[in-house]
């Protein structure tokens, strides 16, 4: 929630050097915000360079089953607000701090310890109905239209390092830079959202969240579950009540407002709890003594749920005893074969334990329930690589991605799997879509070229990537369209031949 208030205290505190921009970005050079529209278009490509750093800082968790999950309820409520002018993507950062922030265009980045921190499905719907309330009512844009003096591809820039240097705690020295400006600008707290920002966002983010069929008390629910943190001293505030603050008369007023809406009593998703489990092991530092983690669920005599169940077994994968995890996901598969993730933790965990045909079986069987589900295909294919069947990998990696658009990871993976299939060409062009969706056009064209110098593609191949190359070069700056006649670069490392 504190990105977007970055982006005005960057702006705010004056140009930004040009050492902190990053090569290859297909951002345009939009000028002075104050007196310039800052266009959709312009949001998106912002948002997109950010998180492609964030990607390759490795602070975004690339868990299929997680994104599923944050996708599907991100959309669930953004459906509800009906406003098509943006595109929504939510993931999930590997960060145990209680935050989520809204990105331009559209990103939304929740922290895992956000989830972990959440009590209930309603909970952690009304963070994010309240982030996407500040996206449609577009106070990122007003409030760079009314602080900025800056150029606003700079502080972008800028503020990926800080959000950056944040999850990976390295001092660099843009990263220390922009840290010093933002505690000279510290007194100036309006720099965060307005509080009528932040009342619009509840009110309308109430509304979503109620029109999604949540409890809207939810909200506020999570409101005084954070008031509640930060105890008598005041210390180790949340990162969320830095950007919000949570007043007991803000309390009062989204508790008021949700008591008027319609209530709900649907029980949380089975994924909730089960996702939940995900992120808390991916918040842990890498020293957690993770055999202890959901002990209890292992005693006879304890009445664990399942979501326990599932977590232990996880936590024992995870510390690498793959066969105590199998058993235990084993049971819960069979007592609730329609969950998709208790099938992909158990593929996972006979992999793990060099079960790869057993492996093999058990996500055929899963395929065969849950069609071109994207969880299921990608760890069935990730299991048909180990068994030295990248061609099938292949094939269904195609199957699932020319009916539901992948993530930047899974284009790589798709990538992956062509080239060890001996697939080359189509390696380039799978790569290419992987930096498409990462926002570097550049390179993008760069991979079709090489996919054009392969030897032996027939003439639908070459059409296709004549055709891509066409189409990708309409949406560069006109200056870098018309000087686009470099050379393909090499071979990118882990991917495309």
């Amino acid at each position: 929630m504190r990105a977007w208030s970055l982006i005005l205290l960057l702006l705010a505190a004056g140009p930004v050097p040009a050492a902190a921009q990053t090569a290859g970005s297909e951002l345009p050079d939009i000028g002075t915000p104050a007196s310039q529209a800052l266009s959709l278009a312009d949001e998106y490509k912002i948002g997109l360079m950010i998180v492609r750093q964030l990607r390759e800082a490795g602070q975004i968790i690339e868990d299929p089953e997680i994104n599923e999950y944050l996708q599907a309820l991100g959309m669930r409520l953004a459906s509800q607000a009906h406003e098509g002018a943006h595109r929504f993507t939510f993931f999930a950062v590997r960060d145990p701090a209680i935050n989520a922030f809204a990105l331009p265009g559209g990103f939304i980045g929740v922290n895992a310890g956000l989830v972990t921190a959440t009590r209930n499905e309603a909970e952690l719907a009304g963070v994010l109905a309240h982030e996407i309330a500040h996206v449609t009512q577009r106070h990122i844009a007003r409030s760079i239209q009314n602080a900025s003096r800056a150029n606003l591809a700079s502080a972008a820039a800028l503020l990926a390092a800080i959000l950056i240097g944040a999850t990976t705690s390295v001092p660099t020295d843009v990263v220390m830079g922009g840290v010093t400006a933002a505690q000279g600008m510290a007194a100036q707290s309006q720099i965060n959202y307005t509080r009528s920002n932040e009342a619009e966002a509840d009110r309308i983010g109430i509304g979503i969240l109620a029109a999604a069929g949540f409890d809207p008390v939810g909200m506020p629910e999570f409101f005084g579950t954070m008031q509640q943190r930060l105890g008598g001293a005041g210390r180790n505030i949340p990162d969320l009540l830095r950007s919000h603050p949570v007043t007991s008369e803000r309390i009062a007023e989204t508790r008021d407002r949700a008591m008027r809406m319609p209530r709900s009593n649907a029980p949380d998703s089975t994924g909730y709890a089960l996702v939940r489990d995900r992120l808390l092991l991916e918040a842990l530092p890498d020293d957690a003594r993770l055999r202890d983690l959901f002990a209890t669920a292992q005693s006879a005599d304890y009445p664990s749920t399942d979501a326990e169940q599932y977590g232990r077994a996880l936590a024992l994968l995870r510390a690498g005893s793959p066969d105590e995890a199998i058993e235990m996901l084993k049971a819960l598969r069979d007592r609730r074969p329609d969950v998709t993730l208790y099938h992909t933790a158990l593929g996972q965990a006979q992999l793990a334990a060099g079960q790869v045909e057993t492996s093999r079986a058990t996500l055929e069987d899963a395929m065969r329930l849950f069609p071109r589900n994207v969880p299921v295909t990608v760890r069935y294919a990730e299991t048909l690589m180990r068994d030295g069947d990248a061609k099938r990998a292949h094939l269904v990696l195609l199957d699932l991605f020319n009916n539901v658009p992948p993530t930047a990871e899974q284009a790589r993976f798709t990538a992956i799997a062509a080239n060890a299939a001996g697939d080359v060409a189509d390696s380039y062009y799978y790569m290419s879509e992987y930096h498409v969706i990462s926002g570097d056009l550049t390179l993008a064209i760069n991979q079709l070229k090489l996919a054009q110098a392969v030897p032996g593609i027939n003439t639908v191949q070459r059409e296709r990537f004549d055709a891509r190359i066409r189409e990708l070069q309409e949406y560069l700056p006109k200056g870098r369209r018309a000087r686009e006649v470099a050379e393909p670069q090499g071979p990118e490392p882990g991917g495309s031949g």
